[in-house]
Parts: C-alpha cells; structure tokens; sequence
C-alpha cells in the first residue's frame, strides 16, 4: 500500500486546487486560439465560395474534402 501511495506524491501534479492559473496567463492564449480557429473555419467554410481573398480555385480543392466532412456545401 505504501508504493502505491508514494507513486502519487509528485510535485508535478498538483492535488489541491491552490496552484491554479491566472486569468491573465491563460487570456491571451485564448484570444490566439479563438482568431485561428476563426479563421481556419473561414478557410474552409467560405473561401472561394460565395467570398474570395485569393484567385484560382487552390484554396477550395485544399479543403474540399474538410467542407464536406464538416458539412458545409460546396457544389
């Protein structure tokens, strides 16, 4: 029994809730996150479909097959 007490006694593993992380450390990374979520959804639910930042069709075949997995129409 003791081992198996002794194995969980690791300083890397907080057990009490009091070594919580502040908001203003995780924040930023949550904002950085959300804009390139955002902006990976754009990709591959509009480009070169009803709106397009770039010419040609090279972003719609890149992501075809992420449309329709994800359900979005795209012919």
């Amino acid at each position: 029994m003791a081992t198996i007490a002794a194995s969980f006694d690791d300083a890397f593993i907080p057990i009490s809730g009091g070594n919580a992380i502040p908001l203003d450390d995780i924040l930023p990374w949550a904002l950085f996150g959300t804009l390139i979520a955002t902006i990976f959804l754009y990709f591959v639910s509009t480009e070169q479909g009803a709106y397009a930042f770039f010419d040609g069709m090279y972003v719609h075949e890149y992501v075809h097959d992420g449309r329709h997995l994800l359900g979005f129409p795209c012919h």
